[in-house]
């Protein structure tokens, strides 16, 4: 190769090289979850993808609170300090308390229903305020859960009359309080502890929290989802639409093809995540019981006077969004 032709050839990849580095860009990526969670494997299938995707954009994963509190997360998306965070909606519900509504008791019965629930009414609702606030979903994700105690199973709302329970979310306290539980507020990660001081006689969180947690060493009952959940809650994928913004179009494709690898792994996980936790429990030695659609039926009602009807009274068109979700079968 001759001297000017090398000089062009150097030029052209220095060039390259350039404009590449320029727009480069690295992620921070938040969530509350150890390693071995479900939610965090979504968060790192999005950086392991956009790696492969070698479009200039990385993604670095802070699992475990390490960058931000929990319930912190929300402000900095919407801003853009935060670029991703894997985040149960409802925990900013006191900033859009219509996000309640995406952990309600009873709206969500079992994994086909959360998937249809993605494509409704509803949840174009839920998203319009996600956009408005400058979040956007880049994927979908719907948890089940279930409840645990150290005392008896819960089945019927009779079962927690005079236990001490934590709950996820207001809607779920009021439903408690309302068959006669006492309750104390705390994040998941910290059901453990508190079941092992006596602070809770049991829980309710999620199927995958119930197992990240070690939950099952604590605890007598499990009651899992099965075919008449109460239990489900809506924990996306969200990235700053700021952040969003800063990327070019090569990434902005990358990011949300990503987010749909994640999203279709995950959907393909969501029931096992139920048998793994069933598993686990019965290894430990623990009972594991499943609800009855008498036992669900006399909970919404539960839930019909009490989580429903405060919704509906503090949310601006709350009755409104309760019946569409309602009306997703």
């Amino acid at each position: 190769m001759n001297k000017l032709l090398l000089k062009t050839v150097l030029g052209a990849t220095a060039m390259i090289f350039a404009a590449t580095s320029a727009n480069a860009i690295e992620l921070r990526a938040s969530h509350q979850w150890n390693t071995k969670d479900v939610r965090h494997k979504m968060v790192q299938i999005i950086a392991d993808e956009l790696a492969k995707a070698n479009v200039g954009a990385t993604v670095k994963v802070y699992p475990t609170k390490s960058l931000y509190k929990p319930k912190e997360q929300w402000a900095p998306l919407t801003t853009g300090e935060l670029d991703i965070s894997a985040f149960p909606l409802a925990y900013a519900a006191k900033r859009h308390p219509e996000f309640d509504a995406t952990l309600m008791p009873g709206l969500v019965k079992n994994h086909g229903h959360a998937t249809r629930m993605n494509d409704s009414p509803f949840m174009d609702d839920i998203k319009a305020i996600i956009d408005k606030a400058g979040v956007m979903v880049i994927s979908d994700a719907w948890l089940a859960g279930g409840f645990a105690s150290k005392k008896k199973c819960v089945l019927a709302p009779a079962d927690v009359k005079g236990q001490v329970f934590r709950a996820a979310g207001k809607a779920f306290n009021r439903m408690l309080q309302g068959a006669g539980a006492s309750i104390q507020s705390m994040p998941s990660s910290a059901i453990y502890t508190a079941l092992q001081q006596g602070v809770l006689d049991g829980a309710n969180t999620s199927s995958g929290s119930f197992v990240s947690y070690r939950i099952y060493e604590q605890v007598k009952c499990l009651t899992a989802p099965g075919a008449h959940a109460l239990w489900f809650m809506y924990e996306p994928i969200l990235m700053s639409k700021a952040s969003f913004a800063k990327l070019n179009d090569a990434q902005k494709k990358a990011v949300m093809a990503a987010g749909q690898v994640a999203e279709d792994w995950f959907a393909k996980k969501a029931a096992g995540l139920d048998t793994t936790m069933v598993e686990a429990y019965k290894k430990a030695g623990v009972k594991v019981v499943e609800m009855s659609a008498a036992d669900a039926a006399a909970w919404r009602a539960i839930a019909k006077d009490t989580s429903y009807a405060a919704f509906t009274k503090k949310v601006k068109n709350g009755d409104a969004l309760i019946k569409k979700a309602l009306a997703v079968k």
